[in-house]
């Protein structure tokens, strides 16, 4: 493995047919406070971090409002506004906070808007790429809040939609209202409950993001031995596991460091034998 991988080396995706970025993203959720409440302990650091994934080839940064709340929609645009023109900065709304580690569904129509409208001016774009409904709200149907979306995209402020923490079946029934172009649900190695959806989207040429994606990497045996042979982290073979499982997939691994950036975005490097792909896929917890 070089450790001069950039995240070219993980291949393309095409998000919604006119968005081609690399296949390893960056998650932004863990650039802000503790409880992903407040300002980071570094802001400086958090920058620096933005910084180099970018210029190690990612150009999909996953964020949402609820990150921080804000904090991390602002500190994308400060550290990497004026954007460069491959990238694709998807963002979330849905959730609202009130305090660290607290997070309420809010899909209210109203609230959707408010916040799509104060994710574009934190991100300092005027068509946010891809606009993700970040999760269902028990108390508000369904079809309300991606129809509050689909409103927003009528409207030019969102090019794209997606769905996140859903069902197959919350899946179909956004498709009836809005062309769905993603999905993001959890899915690692030891969490694949997600499989039905992800196979949705493999068979409809959707964008799957897993988040979570190297949760519970040292619980299979498969990554551990792949790790040892290839003398690589355990994180770098879920991430490349992840790649090879599925053409759907796109990983959007998260942290606060450039240096655990650079060694994430190296996973794209990396090879594994069918073997190793199966004996993780068999692996187990």
């Amino acid at each position: 493995m070089s450790e001069q991988s950039t995240a070219a080396a993980a291949g393309t995706i095409d998000v919604g047919g006119d968005l081609t970025v690399n296949r390893l993203g960056f998650g932004a959720m863990r650039i802000t406070g503790q409880g992903v409440w407040g300002d980071p302990p570094d802001h400086d650091q958090s920058i620096a971090t933005l910084r180099r994934a970018v210029e190690l080839g990612v150009n999909f940064i996953d964020t949402a409002d609820s990150y921080g709340p804000d904090v991390s929609e602002n500190l994308i645009a400060e550290a990497l506004h004026p954007y460069p023109d491959d990238l694709v900065i998807a963002t979330k709304g849905g959730y609202a906070r009130s305090g660290p580690n607290r997070w309420t569904p809010d899909g209210r129509p109203e609230h959707l808007r408010s916040v799509c409208e104060g994710s574009l001016r934190r991100l300092r774009v005027e068509q946010i790429p891809l606009y993700q409904f970040h999760v269902p709200d028990p108390k508000v149907p369904y079809a309300e809040s991606v129809g509050a979306i689909a409103e927003l995209q009528k409207e030019g402020k969102i090019r794209h939609v997606g769905v996140s923490n859903v069902s197959p079946e919350q899946l179909r029934e956004a498709q009836g209202i809005v062309n769905v172009v993603s999905v993001q649900n959890r899915f690692n190695v030891t969490d694949r409950a997600s499989q039905a959806v992800l196979d949705i989207c493999e068979q409809e040429s959707l964008v799957f993001l897993p988040w979570a994606p190297i949760q519970q990497a040292g619980k299979n045996v498969g990554v551990l031995n792949a790790a040892r042979r290839l003398g690589a982290t355990e994180y770098q073979v879920v991430l490349a596991w992840m790649l090879s499982f599925s053409r759907a997939m796109l990983p959007i691994p998260g942290t606060s460091s450039p240096g655990h950036v650079a060694d994430n975005i190296a996973a794209a490097g990396l090879e594994l034998t069918g073997d190793e792909e199966r004996a993780i896929r068999d692996g187990g917890a």
